[in-house]
């Protein structure tokens, strides 16, 4: 199995609350590690204009992936813009084609918000056609046949959009690098008062720290933690393989 991951999320910042502590887990074991972000983060603000906070979210995206020592891929579409149809799923299968990773981690499938779910779905479709020779990308990229696992993320606030508490299939163990997590959310300069007016929070980065410790109290084993549901591998790779967990959990 190569060393590949992909993160793919709905909006810059994503990553950061549910994945990056993972990440860096993984980039410590010698992965190369991929960022993208199917949404540009054009809403969140209400203090810039839309081109501007557009580069403004890119700027910062790019720099919490450089912190990362990740790869960073381009996103396609306005937030709210992210639908479950075939333009672009063909466009985020393009990029899955070309990177090849061998895990790819996406947003729970049931979250409090539908961009995020959407981004869920349109992953595990785009994933599952990676060796589909009759299927055109967009741009057209060649199919690859070698195994991918997909993993689903906690949602925001560990509830689904009923508010019913969500469970973790497994745990990773982040305490170690929640400073790194920590910093590279904080490059999100520009969410401060937009999660602040919106969401009622303040201090973000405490936020993610306290959520990272209500799941490491879950674990019952760490102090701080991420938590991780393995998607069904049927089409995805020929035997029922655990990476993640096998490395991490």
């Amino acid at each position: 199995m190569d060393k590949v991951v992909m993160a793919l999320v709905a909006h810059p910042d994503d990553i950061e609350f549910v994945m990056a502590g993972t990440l860096f887990r993984l980039k410590e074991l010698g992965w190369s590690i991929h960022y993208m972000t199917i949404a540009n983060g054009s809403c969140g603000t209400t203090e810039y204009g839309i081109e501007e906070i557009i580069r403004i979210r890119r700027d910062e995206s790019i720099a919490a992936a450089a912190c990362l020592g990740a790869e960073y891929h381009e996103s396609l579409v306005n937030d709210f813009e992210i639908f479950y149809g075939e333009t672009l799923i063909r466009k985020v299968a393009a990029v899955i084609r070309r990177v090849k990773p061998s895990i790819l981690l996406l947003p729970a499938l049931e979250d409090y918000m539908e961009d995020h779910m959407n981004t869920a779905r349109i992953g595990t479709t785009a994933a599952f056609v990676k060796s589909c020779t009759n299927y055109d990308t967009i741009p057209s990229v060649d199919p690859y046949s070698e195994d991918l696992v997909l993993y689903h993320a906690m949602p925001m606030g560990l509830a689904d959009m009923m508010e019913r508490p969500a469970k973790a299939g497994f745990f990773v163990d982040v305490s170690g690098v929640m400073d790194s997590k920590a910093t590279m959310l904080s490059l999100h300069h520009s969410q401060r008062n937009w999660l602040n007016q919106s969401q009622g929070k303040d201090h973000y980065v405490d936020s993610m720290i306290e959520m990272c410790r209500d799941l490491g109290a879950m674990s019952g084993k760490f102090s701080l933690a991420e938590g991780w549901n393995r998607h069904n591998t049927l089409g995805y790779s020929r035997t029922a393989l655990d990476p993640l967990k096998g490395l991490l959990g």
